[in-house]
């Protein structure tokens, strides 16, 4: 498993244009980072759910091991420039919240995206906030059942489902407390709708009334996805896949 880094931020308006680019570089010389991602909302037609306004922007870094990610999140961590209070304008005043986790990537029969190049991938990020009776059955039946189920989505190009792990910070934003975390990855909304109302969802919703005993909210949110390389100078190779 992966250890990985997540970011969400809360507002009305969306992330400008040049806060992403902004950030686009500063991630791209994160110490230890095999790949970033930032997300943005996107709109995509779910049968079952509405959860609403997604968040203004997102972000998931990958990195090479805990001590990275650890080393990011430090008091003098790389990450201190994008908690910054004037690092990203258009965000000020957002709610923030972050948290470390595992990430673990499941196959699929066809990863390899078709989505026009520059173009973003769409994203359907997942979290499930509440708690289990019993979390390691939970977390047993939703890797070894839920996600058999979402590899035969029609268009998928990637899964992942990413884990509570034991982690510490010195950044100045709350952290998040997701029991897990989901994503199934697409080339475009319109793919990503077209799985939506496909006979597979339909499937999943029979097996999420099959899940073990949890309490809490899940949230489902469409988001426009932009993959972000190492820089040359950041001591790592990116890692493959969505």
């Amino acid at each position: 498993m992966t250890p990985t880094w997540f970011a969400t931020f809360r507002q009305a308006e969306a992330a400008s244009a040049d806060d992403v680019a902004s950030l686009t570089k500063v991630l791209s010389l994160t110490p230890g980072l095999t790949k970033a991602l930032i997300y943005t909302p996107a709109r995509a037609q779910d049968p079952y759910l509405d959860d609403g306004q997604p968040p203004a922007l997102a972000l998931q870094l990958y990195f090479a091991d805990m001590a990275a990610l650890h080393a990011a999140v430090s008091q003098h961590g790389h990450l201190q420039a994008v908690a910054a209070a004037d690092a990203l304008p258009s965000l000020r005043g957002a709610s923030v919240t972050h948290q470390a986790m595992l990430a673990r990537a499941f196959p699929v029969p066809d990863p390899q995206f078709r989505t026009p190049k520059g173009a973003p991938h769409c994203t359907y990020l997942v979290a499930y906030d509440g708690s289990a009776d019993d979390p390691e059955a939970w977390v047993t039946h939703y890797t070894e059942h839920h996600t058999a189920i979402m590899a035969r989505f029609p268009g998928i190009r990637a899964v992942e489902v990413a884990t509570r792990v034991e982690w510490h910070d010195v950044l100045p934003w709350p952290r998040a407390h997701s029991m897990l975390r989901n994503k199934v990855v697409f080339d475009d909304p319109d793919a990503l709708t077209a799985a939506l109302n496909s006979p597979v969802r339909h499937e999943m919703r029979t097996d999420f009334a099959r899940f073990p005993k949890f309490t809490g909210p899940v949230t489902h949110y469409p988001m426009a996805t932009i993959r972000i390389e190492p820089a040359r100078d950041s001591g790592t190779r990116p890692a493959p896949g969505q």
